[in-house]
């Protein structure tokens, strides 16, 4: 079963004419883009990037038996257009500007799922037919499709009016028309800055035409490249010629600062975040505030997509991890390393994969504990072998 055919399917068109779904609070549920021009903003876009790569890193792992196959599908390629970092890059991008992303469910010929699509529609709305909710989705291209809202996935953030979409980014307009007033603040104090360089007064009165003509004269005689001399020179037709000192346009730093500050405040990060020069204990806030929530609903949704209420039951599950230690210093690394491999914790693998190190193999995968040093499985084995030892002794 191709991409389209699981994008819009034709048994389900007749989905698309019924009412809309009102829920408990005769709230409407429906999304539409919001066209804020959030994405088309420098520091917000670079807010969002920044979020979309850290996101973009994380493992998904499937837990459970007999569920390698779909592990390997997501862990390198969940659709046949997009390996997996560019599908968890597009979707948290989504999640970002529009507040709501969705995620399509491929399935083969036999109903399994085989891979994810993250979906970009102009609109959405829950709609029920013969007792069961679907999820419409519309395109700007005028394509429309549905599938059954407990197949699909939803990721979304702001949640507050509506039982099943996030709210739009409206409250954060006044700042990206506050950005917009003063970036076109910037250009024109800079054009005008750059422009006007002597200010000269008419002995006498000139016609419109004629002052014309002679702002061009004096220029070219006196201003341009061809004035090797660098000599002003004028006639009676001037009472006084001055030169204007042209002062580079400055924006308020408080101002920058403050616009900064909110648009850091709405995203929930910060500048060191942005620029890539944070520490250990700004990269485990930022985690913890912002990438390890996603990651949390991320799994929950994705779970939830491919297995069954009894599936979950008997621990079958998809989480996305991140290796935290690889943003600690040289020295930090060195440290936890050496105390988590020592007690067991991590494995020679997982201690190398913190210094982005290649492994060694399914002996890199064992676990040893200090008894300079002995294997974990044989702790027994070799407790009795050194009483024994010393009993000799």
């Amino acid at each position: 079963m191709g991409l389209f055919s699981n994008l819009f399917k034709k048994e389900k068109q007749e989905v698309l004419l019924n009412e809309y779904f009102e829920t408990l609070n005769a709230y409407t549920p429906a999304f539409t883009t919001f066209e804020g021009g959030l994405y088309e903003m420098e520091l917000t876009r670079a807010a969002v990037h920044s979020f979309a790569t850290h996101v973009s890193k994380l493992k998904p792992e499937v837990k459970g038996s007999g569920n390698k196959t779909l592990e390997k599908k997501l862990q390198y390629k969940p659709n046949p257009y997009q390996d997996t970092t560019k599908y968890l890059y597009r979707l948290a991008t989504i999640f970002q500007v529009q507040n709501n992303a969705f995620i399509l469910p491929l399935h083969d010929d036999y109903g399994q799922v085989t891979g994810f699509f993250p979906l970009l529609p102009q609109s959405c709305r829950l709609t029920e037919y013969k007792g069961k909710l679907y999820l419409v989705y519309e395109f700007g291209v005028g394509k429309k499709g549905a599938i059954e809202f407990e197949k699909a996935g939803l990721l979304n953030q702001f949640q507050y009016k509506d039982d099943f979409f996030g709210e739009n980014n409206a409250a954060l307009q006044p700042t990206l028309e506050v950005i917009d007033t003063n970036n076109q603040g910037i250009i024109e104090g800079v054009k005008s800055s750059a422009n006007i360089r002597f200010l000269a007064k008419l002995a006498h009165t000139l016609k419109e035409k004629d002052i014309e003509d002679e702002r061009k004269r004096f220029t070219e005689n006196n201003l341009s490249s061809s004035n090797t001399g660098g000599v002003l020179l004028f006639d009676q037709k001037y009472e006084d010629i001055k030169q204007i000192e042209s002062k580079p346009y400055i924006v308020d730093p408080d101002q920058m600062q403050q616009i900064k500050e909110s648009v850091f405040t709405y995203f929930g990060t910060n500048e060191a975040i942005l620029q890539n020069k944070f520490n250990s204990s700004e990269w485990n806030a930022y985690y913890e505030g912002k990438i390890e929530p996603f990651a949390i609903q991320l799994s929950l949704v994705h779970s939830n997509m491919v297995f069954s209420d009894r599936e979950i039951a008997f621990g079958n599950n998809i989480i996305f991890t991140a290796n935290r230690l690889q943003y600690l210093s040289n020295d930090e690394k060195l440290s936890t390393v050496t105390q988590l491999f020592d007690r067991g914790f991590i494995t020679q693998n997982q201690g190398l994969e913190v210094f982005n190190m290649a492994g060694i193999g399914d002996e890199g995968d064992k676990r040893y504990i200090r008894r300079e040093y002995a294997e974990t499985s044989k702790l027994d084995a070799d407790t009795v072998q050194y009483e024994e030892q010393e009993d000799k002794e």
